[in-house]
């Protein structure tokens, strides 16, 4: 029985009619043509949908932050395809540590990753609905872990880009302020209509909230399944999100701990 949907198998690139990012990873060596060459991705195909909230999850070590760099466009030694190019793909990145600023404000560490031309333009609303207003004139050094990765988040959705890209944004916060960011990151992108993809280690977090799961392999990456959770998320309470948890956990076993 699936976990949430019928799973499909995936063998080479997705077909879909309506794709925001369509990855196709052929292979990606490190240290090609050395004496100890390592390949880090092999057939690593699938695609983003409009709209959608899509989890990579696979085991520690498996090639999940190479095939971010080759997302952004900060790997180009690779064979295979990213489209559109990252340069114009509408990407966002939210990092696993905030990377802020230390000795400037909370808004101005905001507005910085604007284009000059348009660090004036209102934020009121960006700030209200991350429950940040109050802190927009404090520094990061005041600020608690969760709520610099508000911070951090508020600095992509600024951006207003088409693809949301999280690393583990949930990492190392208690379960209330995980939680919180968890509903203001799926009310964000729900509001705009754009599509997330989100890599974790957190199999339950990600049955939480995502559309559709992509199972990775360990080492060299490639696309074992995806897994569509078609139940709306309102309706998924915690032991149901542990059924789903501990089927994928039985039926892939690699992937995902028991």
């Amino acid at each position: 029985m699936s976990a949430g949907g019928a799973e499909k198998s995936v063998s080479g690139a997705e077909m879909k009619t309506q794709v925001v990012l369509s990855v196709d990873i052929a292979s990606k060596v490190y240290g090609a043509g050395g004496p100890e060459p390592v390949e880090a991705v092999r057939n690593l195909a699938f695609s983003i949908e409009p709209g959608e909230i899509a989890c990579l999850i696979g085991p520690s070590g498996a090639g999940k932050t190479t095939t971010l760099r080759i997302l952004l466009g900060l790997d180009h030694a690779y064979t295979g395809s990213v489209t559109p190019d990252p340069a114009e793909a509408g990407i966002a990145m939210v990092f696993q540590e905030p990377r802020l600023l230390p000795w400037r404000s909370v808004e101005h560490n905001v507005r910085l990753a604007l284009p000059r031309a348009e660090r004036g333009r209102d934020l009121d609303a960006l700030f209200a609905s991350l429950g940040l207003t109050p802190w927009r004139t404090r520094y990061p050094g005041a600020l608690s872990l969760g709520m610099a990765r508000r911070v951090a988040l508020a600095r992509a959705l600024a951006l207003e880009p088409r693809i949301l890209i999280l690393d583990e944004p949930f990492v190392s916060l208690d379960d209330t302020a995980a939680a919180a960011l968890r509903a203001l990151v799926v009310e964000s992108v729900t509001r705009a209509g754009m599509s997330v993809l989100m890599v974790t280690h957190n199999v339950g977090e990600a049955i939480e909230i995502a559309d559709r799961l992509l199972l990775v392999s360990a080492r060299p990456a490639s696309l074992i399944a995806a897994v569509p959770l078609d139940r709306p998320r309102r309706e998924r309470d915690r032991s149901w999100v542990e059924s789903q948890r501990a089927a994928l956990a039985s039926r892939y076993p690699g992937v995902i701990a028991g």
